[in-house]
Order: structure tokens, then sequence, then C-alpha cells
């Protein structure tokens, strides 16, 4: 399994690192998991919130 940083998080989603920050103190946007000091994201999970933002959902499977 691939994991991504924050800053690659940021790039893939075209804004900044403060933004991604952000989304997990407020719990919304791909969940990240904590490895040491680093917070890292599962490819995987980053999949998971594309197809639920793709299905007209939001980051809580909420239809809009």
């Amino acid at each position: 399994m691939r994991y991504l940083t924050t800053a690659e998080v940021a790039e893939r989603y075209r804004t900044a690192e403060s933004t991604v920050r952000y989304w997990r103190q407020i719990g919304k946007g791909p969940r990240g998991i904590k490895i040491g000091k680093r917070v890292l994201y599962p490819e995987a999970e980053l999949l998971r919130y594309e197809l639920t933002l793709a299905d007209g959902r939001d980051e809580w499977g909420l239809a809009s």
C-alpha cells in the first residue's frame, strides 16, 4: 500500500498543506493515519474520498 504525505495530498488536490491539515482538524476530507510524528494518507483512502465526492455526496456521505 502506498502512503502520501500532507504535501503530496495538497499537491494532488491543488491546495495548500494548511488546508489539508485544516480538513483533518475538522474531520473533513480524506482520513489520514498518524505514524510516529507524521500523518500519512493511504492512497486507497484518497480514492474512497474521491469516489464519495464523485457520487455527489459530501465527505460525510450525505447527498447534496
